[in-house]
């Protein structure tokens, strides 16, 4: 009867939520008063950029929380040991440390691992107030006759805050797959990129938000560089996930020069074995442990995308610099760049260091974000196409218009 009780005890899950609703209530607060006299859309901004914000923070304790090897700190889900906090599992988390006193379970990484669990409720509360603020808003705009003082009636949509929603709730079960599933690479790999995804879908809304407070469309470019953007973001993505693959597998140290790895520019290396998904940390899907061949190849495969990537987001920064209501997305973009290579060379040659290989997961989120802030600020203008075409026209030599 006692076990049968003790695995549907709700009381690590509901202390888990307390946790988050008083950590969003201190920015609930504060950004309600500041926006006091301000439109739904500008209080819907506020509470937006202050979410993206902390989920950013929440995005780089989580780095640190991998990084720190205090994913396990407390090896069940929600609680610690059933309990809601470490305090009340003192004892096991004592005899689990004296076992293995370098083991992943330790006083100070099972606090580790419960405060980013209690952040990240936070961010839910905060996420699900934005969800239900924005219905509430839906809900009276369709009520009122005409267009209100701001226009923002005409752009304020539900659907985005609602997919965010959604997309925190799997992230969520993704976190308890993480710990649960024991640091499965695949797991936390996806995990690294929900986080991405949801920063993305906040900083859409945050944009959308703005323009309707602003009564201000997006900037028209032209097709081609309004793929290139697109294009960017794909390999931005890619190249986030291979990076995550180096991350979980602990493939950082297997190339600890540079230009070279190893002593050679193109080393031993086992794709195969390096890029099975469905394994377990450090063996093969059969089993076997994993050869220092895969590692390298997870490693080096990750280095030649950042090649590809980076002179993407060069070009890319250039192009949005000659235009003018764009030039801060071209700044970020340049300077976040330059940031990713500086920390990425630090990892290899520094042998790994924890401030490093955080700024280089918050670079990564940090990109993610601004090439979406670019994406929504930016619209494709198949007239401008059009007038360039007639432009050229006009300006070719009267031979090239013969041929023409």
């Amino acid at each position: 009867m006692d076990t049968t009780s003790s695995l549907y005890d709700l009381t690590p899950i509901a202390w888990l939520m307390a946790a988050g609703v008083l950590i969003a209530l201190g920015p609930l607060l504060w950004v309600w008063r500041r926006n006091a006299g301000a439109g739904p859309a500008r209080r819907l901004h506020a509470l937006t950029v202050l979410t993206l914000f902390l989920t950013f923070d929440l995005t780089l304790f989580g780095a640190f929380t991998r990084l720190t090897d205090s994913g396990l700190g407390c090896p069940d889900w929600p609680g610690c040991y059933g309990n809601a906090s470490p305090v009340g599992a003192r004892h096991e988390i004592a005899m689990a440390q004296s076992a293995q006193p370098t083991g992943p379970v330790t006083h100070s990484k099972a606090w580790v691992e419960m405060v980013h669990r209690y952040l990240a409720t936070g961010v839910g509360v905060l996420i699900l107030t934005l969800a239900g603020a924005t219905w509430v808003v839906r809900r009276r705009q369709r009520r009122l006759p005409a267009p209100n003082a701001d226009g923002e009636h005409v752009t304020l949509s539900a659907w985005w805050p609602a997919a965010t929603l959604v997309w925190v709730c799997l992230q969520g079960a993704f976190g308890a797959m993480t710990v649960t599933w024991k640091l499965f690479p695949a797991i936390v790999t996806l995990h690294l990129l929900g986080a991405i995804v949801l920063l993305a879908l906040l900083c859409i809304q945050a944009v959308h938000y703005r323009q309707a407070a602003a009564r201000r469309l997006p900037t028209p470019v032209s097709p081609a560089l309004r793929s290139g953007l697109i294009a960017t973001a794909v390999l931005l993505v890619l190249q986030i996930a291979l990076g995550g693959w180096v991350s979980t597998n602990y493939a950082v140290l297997a190339c600890t020069q540079f230009p070279t790895c190893q002593g050679s520019w193109w080393p031993a290396m086992n794709f195969a074995q390096g890029f099975e998904i469905w394994r377990h940390l450090g063996v093969t899907g059969e089993g076997q442990p994993l050869d220092f061949s895969a590692l390298t190849a997870i490693h080096y495969v990750h280095r030649l995308m950042a090649y590809v990537v980076f002179v993407a987001l060069g070009v890319l920064a250039l192009r949005l610099r000659r235009i003018g209501s764009l030039r801060p997305q071209a700044h970020w973009l340049a300077g976040l760049a330059l940031l990713q290579l500086a920390t990425g060379l630090g990892n290899v040659l520094l042998g790994w260091p924890l401030a490093a290989a955080v700024l280089h997961t918050g670079g990564a989120a940090a990109l993610a974000v601004v090439l979406t802030w670019a994406l929504c600020e930016s619209r494709r203008d198949l007239a401008i196409a059009t007038r360039r075409a007639d432009d050229n026209a006009r300006t070719a030599p009267p031979s090239k218009k013969a041929a023409a």
